[in-house]
């Protein structure tokens, strides 16, 4: 397989990850918050990984306490509607252009707006699962998120006069209100507990997720993480196993990761202004013969 750059000018931020895809043309791509944070929603962590905001909700009060899932629902008819409406920006962009020219081996997300299909991305796996979906915890049934936001909606109606400042993964900061009016709509199918078909904090990702990124990961070139922090176990466990596999990984993130030790490259800052350039002027990957 051969691979080239470009005769064109890059920016000089964008050579050394230009270069960095150029010695390692299958890549495993990593991407976190950051990526998404240019179409409008907002990310957890600051610049040094601590939390922006109270964290978001856990799995087991979830699962065991009705005044979490009220205080959720009512939340996130303020907060789904910012990431229904999401558009995928200039990352998403650049990295399925990466994708189209043969430098994407596999892309591994931590997050559940599904921009990057949006976008055009093939290769794709939702690590912490999808959230515009909706799953019975009783009998696995899917429903569209948008359908189950506007039953809630017509069943709640004193809630649609609140505004709140939107939270990550279509939460919003909806406080100081009593939430035990709000009716929490059942499954359609069998009147089951309803829950987004996400991997809340708390919860495991499913074996099979992990092992088909995993399989990736070993035949790959290198690691490249996008936006995220690597805080969560979840996406560092990635950046270890390559580690131990002596695969190179490169960030473009802004501030502190939990694998900064680990990299052969970061790049701190707009993650656009690295990653756009590249991929532009990388040329398609020519299978040789």
């Amino acid at each position: 397989m051969t691979y080239s750059i470009e005769q064109t000018a890059v920016q000089s931020v964008a050579q050394p990850l230009t270069n960095f895809i150029h010695q390692h043309p299958r890549l495993f791509i990593l991407t976190g918050a950051g990526c998404s944070t240019q179409s409008g929603i907002p990310d957890y962590r600051d610049k040094n990984g601590e939390w922006k905001r109270q964290p978001p909700v856990q799995h087991r009060d979830f699962m065991t306490r009705h005044t979490t899932r009220q205080r959720f629902w009512a939340r996130s008819l303020i907060g789904w509607p910012l990431m229904a409406n999401a558009r995928p920006n200039a990352v998403h962009e650049s990295l399925q252009l990466l994708e189209q020219k043969g430098y994407c081996q596999q892309l591994v997300t931590q997050n559940v707006d599904r921009l990057h299909q949006q976008a055009g991305q093939q290769q794709v796996i939702d690590l912490h699962g999808r959230s515009d979906q909706v799953i019975c915890m009783a009998c696995n049934q899917l429903h569209d998120r948008n359908q189950i936001h506007r039953q809630m909606a017509d069943e709640n109606p004193a809630f649609a006069q609140y505004t709140a400042t939107a939270a990550p993964d279509g939460d919003a900061d909806l406080d100081g209100i009593d939430f035990s009016g709000f009716k929490v709509t059942n499954c359609p199918e069998c009147d089951g507990m309803l829950k987004p078909n996400v991997v809340f904090f708390g919860d495991n990702v499913p074996k099979e997720r992990v092992f088909s990124a995993l399989n990736s990961l070993k035949q790959s070139d290198a690691l490249l993480v996008v936006g995220s922090s690597l805080m969560v176990y979840s996406g560092f466990r990635f950046c270890k196993q390559a580690a131990q596999l002596n695969i190179p990984i490169a960030a473009i993130t802004r501030g502190k990761t939990r694998a900064d030790e680990l990299l052969s490259l970061k790049l701190d800052g707009d993650i656009s202004e690295f990653l756009q350039p590249s991929a532009k002027a990388l040329k398609p990957l020519i299978s040789a013969g």
